[in-house]
C-alpha cells in the first residue's frame, strides 16, 4: 500500500557550460519564459505553469543532469516518502527550505537504477501566462511533461515504479522472451510522467515539454531553421506510434536533448488496459515509417550521484541492445 501522493513530473535541474548560449537557445529561440536569473542560474518555465520555473539551467564545467523532480501532494509526503526510501536501505538528502532558489524542502535521492529523484511539495507561486498572447513565441511552451531515461533492467525500474512507488503503466514494449524492454509510466492522467528504456545507463535520454497544438511543432522547426538552430533538430517532426503523440527532437547547446510534445490521450480510468507492443511490430516505429537516427538512440545525459556530485558509472543493458524508434 503506497502512504504517499506523487502527483506528476515537475522539473529538471540540467548542468549546462554556458549560460548565455543557453538563453539564445531556451528563451529567444524556443520561447520559455524566463522567470529569474543570475551568474549561476536560469530559472524557466512554460506559458500554463503557475510556479516559479520547471527547468533549471545550472552553469558548470561539464554538462550533466543534477536532478529529475518529481511534485508530491503535501509537505506530509515527504517525510513518508523519506521513511520509506530509508527503510529499503536508499542513502537519501534534504535539501532544505531556502537552500535552492523558489522551492520548498527537498528530498533527493538515487533511485533503483541510479537516476537522481528529488521530491518537492512546494514552490512560489508566479502569474500564469496562458492567456498572455502577446508573451507567445518560438515553440510557445505550454508546461513540462515527462522524463524518458534509459536503464539497464527496465523490468526492475518498472516493478520499482509500479509496486512501490504507485505508477500506472499505460503503455509497454516485451521481447520475444516476453521480457519488458521498455515502459511508458504515469502518475498524472496522461500517457507518461516518466518512460524507461533499455540501454546504456542510468542516463537521461530526454525531457518532454508539451505544446498547445502539431502546429506549434511545425512553427518551431520554421523558427530554429530562421534562427540558425536547424542543425539543433535531431529527429521529426512526427507522430509517434505508441502514445499517438506529435514529437520533435532538439538538441540544446550542450547536447541536453529536449522533445516538443503534443496530442497524447486520456489514462485515468481505473480500469484503463496498458497498451502491449511487441518489438518487432512496425506499428510500434514512428507512425509515419521514418527511423530515428543513430545519435538518438546511442547518445543521452550523464546523470550525477546525489551526494558526491559526481557522474553516475553506466553499465551496459540487462537485454540485447536494439535500436528502439518508439523514445516518447
Amino acid at each position: 500500500m503506497v502512504n504517499f501522493n506523487i502527483i506528476r513530473a515537475a522539473r529538471a535541474v540540467l548542468n549546462v557550460t554556458n549560460l548565455e548560449e543557453s538563453r539564445r537557445f531556451y528563451v529567444h529561440a524556443l520561447g520559455f519564459i524566463e522567470t529569474e536569473s543570475d551568474d549561476k542560474y536560469i530559472y524557466l518555465r512554460g506559458l500554463e505553469e503557475h510556479t516559479h520555473h520547471s527547468l533549471v539551467l545550472k552553469k558548470s564545467d561539464e554538462p550533466s543532469v543534477e536532478a529529475i523532480s518529481y511534485k508530491v501532494f503535501a509537505e506530509e509526503d515527504l517525510d513518508t516518502l523519506s521513511a520509506f526510501f530509508t527503510e529499503k536501505g536508499y542513502r537519501i538528502k534534504w535539501m532544505g527550505s531556502g537552500s535552492q532558489k523558489a522551492i520548498g524542502r527537498t528530498l533527493r535521492v538515487q533511485d533503483v537504477s541510479g537516476l537522481p529523484l528529488e521530491f518537492f511539495a512546494t514552490m512560489d507561486p508566479v502569474d500564469r501566462l496562458l492567456q498572455r498572447y502577446d508573451l507567445y513565441k518560438g515553440a510557445k511552451v505550454q508546461r513540462i511533461d515527462h522524463f524518458n531515461c534509459a536503464v539497464t533492467d527496465v523490468e526492475k525500474a518498472y516493478n520499482f515504479y509500479i509496486n512501490e512507488l504507485g505508477f500506472a503503466c499505460s503503455e509497454y514494449t516485451t521481447a520475444d522472451d516476453e521480457k519488458i524492454w521498455a515502459a511508458w509510466l504515469h502518475r498524472k492522467p496522461t500517457v507518461h510522467d516518466v518512460a524507461f528504456m533499455n540501454g546504456v545507463g542510468p542516463r537521461l535520454h530526454h525531457v518532454g515539454f508539451w505544446l498547445s497544438d502539431p502546429m506549434s511543432v511545425i512553427h518551431t522547426c520554421d523558427v530554429l531553421a530562421a534562427s540558425g538552430y536547424g542543425s539543433s533538430i535531431e529527429r521529426g517532426p512526427g507522430r509517434h506510434g505508441l502514445s499517438n503523440a506529435f514529437f520533435l527532437y532538439l538538441r540544446d547547446p550542450d547536447g541536453h536533448r529536449i522533445e516538443l510534445y503534443n496530442g497524447d490521450y486520456l489514462t485515468s480510468d481505473p480500469d484503463f488496459k496498458p497498451v502491449k507492443w511487441d518489438l518487432d511490430d512496425p506499428m510500434r516505429q514512428t507512425f509515419w515509417g521514418h527511423a530515428a537516427p543513430d545519435c538518438w538512440f546511442n547518445e543521452a545525459s550523464t546523470v550525477l550521484d546525489i551526494h558526491t556530485g559526481q557522474a553516475v558509472k553506466t553499465d551496459n543493458p540487462k537485454l540485447e541492445k536494439k535500436k528502439p524508434t518508439i523514445i516518447i
